[in-house]
Parts: C-alpha cells; sequence; structure tokens
C-alpha cells in the first residue's frame, strides 16, 4: 500500500503505485489526461490520491482497448451522471472488439488452412505458405 505523507507523492512514488514509469505520467500530463500540480516550495511536484486513482482508471480502460482519446471522452464523463453516454461507449467498444474478434477468426482460419497444405506438400512443389504469402496463392 502506497503511503501518503502531507506533501503528497512524488512522481517516482506514483509511478511505482501504478505500475507506469514516469514518462507514462508525463506523457498522459502532455496529452491532458493528467493535470501537473503546482511545483512546492522545494520545486517538487506532488501528487494527491485522486491522481493515482485517475492513473489507474487511465491503466484499467488501457486494459480494455479503449484509446487514449476515448479514455479522455471518458473521463469527461466521470461524474455519475453519465451513465447512458458512458454505456454508449462501452457498446461502440464491444462492436469494435467483435470486429476485430470476426478478424482474427478468418486470419486463424486461413493460416491454419496454409499451415495444413504444408504438411501436405510432399517437397515436390515450393512451401504453399510461402507461396500465400508472396500472393501466388489467394487465402480463404
Amino acid at each position: 500500500m502506497m503511503q501518503l505523507n502531507s506533501n503528497g507523492l512524488t512522481i517516482g512514488a506514483v509511478a511505482k503505485a501504478v505500475g507506469v514509469n514516469v514518462e507514462t505520467i508525463r506523457f498522459y500530463q502532455r496529452k491532458g489526461l493528467l493535470g501537473e500540480p503546482e511545483r512546492t516550495q522545494g520545486s517538487f511536484r506532488h501528487y494527491g490520491p485522486g491522481d493515482v486513482a485517475r492513473l489507474r482508471f487511465i491503466k484499467s480502460a488501457q486494459g480494455l482497448g479503449f484509446s487514449l482519446d476515448e479514455i479522455a471522452g471518458l473521463l469527461q464523463l466521470d461524474d455519475g451522471m453519465h451513465c447512458d453516454q458512458a454505456r454508449e461507449l462501452g457498446e461502440r467498444k464491444l462492436r469494435d472488439v467483435r470486429t476485430k474478434l470476426d478478424n482474427l477468426r478468418r486470419i486463424e482460419s486461413a493460416l491454419a488452412e496454409m499451415i495444413r497444405a504444408c504438411a501436405c506438400s510432399d517437397g515436390s512443389m515450393s512451401c504453399p505458405l510461402i507461396d500465400a504469402l508472396h500472393g501466388e496463392v489467394h487465402a480463404p
């Protein structure tokens, strides 16, 4: 568990708590996903629990396949009052995931067929997989 003192956490401590590197945090700040705290008298920036929670939100959303632009949209809805809009974004992402799965299944099928053709090849002809990748044979 992270320790939060009265001054907050340094960027390094936040990075460690969330499991990202410091440059990732700076990148999110440049993208507008995370605010940049004011510098203290010691010239350090100190982050609070809200910053850690926001970074964890970003990482969770990325884990579900949301892009940074989509995450920015979700963060704008993070007040509990926009559930319908958040659901619409989730539904859109689900459609994207299903489309990608369909495409991956087609790729799997094509590769499996090419590999089967390789296994059937008696060595008297060129490799069916290599030929297909050269475009000499059309994948299913």
